[in-house]
């Protein structure tokens, strides 16, 4: 007969996973950082208890700027045990009220690819040089225009292990080329209007033409910013196809957790 301790497996589980929540201190902090022409205002999150040096992600937000949503996802990769940085690609902690800003701010990027690169690689120099960052080990996350770049630098080459990009855009200022680094993960909504099925079909082409390790998952009945709580109130203010899916959310992020899982 087995001895016993007097504490089954079970509540030996639900024990060793309370106490890991405890001690989690979750540290969300401001930073600023600048290329020659542009100041950014960056948030990083990160668990202050954590020891030695972690795997950094880098998170670019959707279209709308650095705002609310992207922090709590910075949050959410530190409370895995990463170390979060939530990006500013506009400039100044710039956010839009309305579609109309939102397409300039992410035109001024999108058009002039190499202010949004050297935006970027800033970011990722700031993450890399972090005491608690483990520079050989870097992933991208982003949302909407922030999966297009994300999905843009792992184009060009970047320095990174790793990209996830939800409710991304696919016709990119840079499409696949040889030298991609990163393995690549792109969720898809299936009835998102925003992507079309010629523009999915090229984008496979192209990344099978380079040898690109990557996934292509698209949610069946998902929209576009189907991982953002507010989507459907944002959607029904402007007449916009959005809407949030709870069950593509969940989906795709765990998705994203067995790439990081694979690849760090």
């Amino acid at each position: 007969m087995a001895c016993s301790s007097g504490t089954n497996n079970n509540e030996a589980v639900v024990e060793s996973e309370t106490q890991t929540a405890v001690d989690q201190e979750i540290i969300g902090e401001e930073v600023a950082y600048s290329t020659d022409s542009t100041t950014m205002n960056g948030y990083f999150a990160f668990d202050k208890n954590a020891e030695g040096k972690r795997p950094g992600v880098l998170v670019i937000h959707e279209w709308w700027g650095h705002n609310e949503y992207t922090r709590q996802r910075a949050e959410m990769l530190a409370e895995l045990g990463y170390v979060a940085l939530a990006v500013d690609m506009y400039g100044d902690g710039k956010v839009a009220d309305h579609p109309e800003d939102a397409q300039k701010f992410m035109m001024s990027v999108m058009s002039n690819i190499d202010e949004g690169e050297a935006r970027f690689e800033k970011a990722l120099e700031l993450l890399k040089t972090r005491e608690n960052v483990d520079p050989d080990k870097i992933g991208v996350i982003g949302y909407c225009f922030g999966g297009s770049v994300a999905l843009t630098m792992a184009n060009s080459g970047a320095d990174i292990d790793a990209v996830a990009a939800f409710h991304s855009g696919i016709q990119l200022p840079i499409m696949p080329q040889e030298g991609i680094k990163a393995k690549i993960l792109v969720c898809n909504g299936a009835a998102d209007p925003f992507i079309t099925e010629e523009s999915v079909v090229n984008f496979k082409t192209q990344m099978d033409s380079v040898g690109a390790d990557y996934q292509y998952i698209a949610y069946e009945g998902a929209k576009h910013a189907f991982t953002n709580k507010g989507a459907d109130s944002l959607g029904a203010k402007f007449g916009m196809p959005l809407a949030y899916d709870a069950n593509a959310d969940e989906e795709s992020w765990e998705e994203m957790k067995r790439l990081f899982e694979i690849v760090f």
